[in-house]
């Protein structure tokens, strides 16, 4: 089964078509996808299309550009809504998107760090996996986990050096690889997906976001284009992509064990 670890599938984007987009991605194997909350405003959305829709999962969290909107408040909500949706609904997999991001802006660099603080701490009360967004950013994330250590997670859209990631899995987190990867001229992003150990990879599409390459820039990702992305992990690295769908998946639910499940191990399929 393929697992999309990271997709925004609430987006305004999908309005149109997102049921069809859901079973697209099924009948492409597609058996969970994660979406990770931005901020409270789309905090119910999430929860919501994980009732609508079986293969739907989802964490709660604010993203670091989501923050300027925020409050110190808005952690105690935070921090009720995830201990209530914990005890009622079992699709509450991790505390995200969040982390830091130096590229958008440095201007805000003590509120982000606020933020991602107090939800590591959310994390580790609730002994959640967290949905990290890290751009520009790598070496401080490491920072704050080393001193808000939690149970693990993903770090999304990886795209720092070797020993960076290495760093990550030691400390318990996968990796997500997309459509960044599927770009010929991403040398660096390539070489890592090629070369780090095949148990720190996990796949995600960060739908409507970072198109793969076939789709082009300007153009809609989807759940749906994750077996492709899966194809080009396995062409990269020199093996058959039922191996990289059936390590991947094991993978995603290392991280959310409650994905188990839906697991089938390659030899029973065969």
């Amino acid at each position: 089964m393929l697992i999309d670890t990271h997709c925004h599938l609430d987006a305004a984007e999908f309005d149109a078509d997102r049921s069809l987009e859901v079973e697209a991605s099924v009948q492409q194997g597609v058996q969970a996808i994660v979406v990770p909350a931005v901020c409270a405003n789309n905090f119910q959305t999430v929860i919501g299309l994980a009732k609508q829709y079986p293969e739907c999962w989802y964490a709660l969290g604010w993203h670091p550009m989501y923050i300027d909107a925020a409050q110190p408040s808005d952690m105690h909500a935070l921090r009720q809504l995830i201990a209530q949706q914990q005890q009622t609904d079992h699709k509450l997999i991790a505390v995200g998107e969040i982390g830091l991001d130096y590229f958008v802006t440095k201007q805000n660099i003590e509120t982000q760090t606020y933020f991602f603080t107090e939800q590591l701490k959310i994390a580790q009360t609730f002994d959640l996996p967290v949905i990290l967004h890290v751009r520009r950013a790598v070496d401080d994330v490491l920072k704050y986990l080393r001193r808000f250590p939690v149970r693990g997670g993903i770090a999304h859209a990886f795209n720092g050096s070797q020993q960076q990631a290495e760093i990550f899995v030691s400390m318990g987190f996968k990796l997500g690889f997309g459509g960044a990867m599927t770009y010929t001229r991403a040398l660096k992003i390539r070489e890592l997906a090629k070369t780090i150990g095949l148990n720190a990879i996990v796949l995600e599409t960060d739908a409507p976001d970072i198109p793969p390459e076939w789709v082009g820039q300007q153009g809609r990702n989807s759940p749906k284009e994750l077996l492709k992305i899966a194809e080009v992990l396995a062409d990269l690295r020199g093996m058959q992509v039922a191996q990289i769908i059936e390590n991947t998946s094991k993978n995603s639910i290392d991280i959310f064990p409650k994905l188990a499940h839906l697991y089938t191990p390659l030899e029973v399929l065969h």
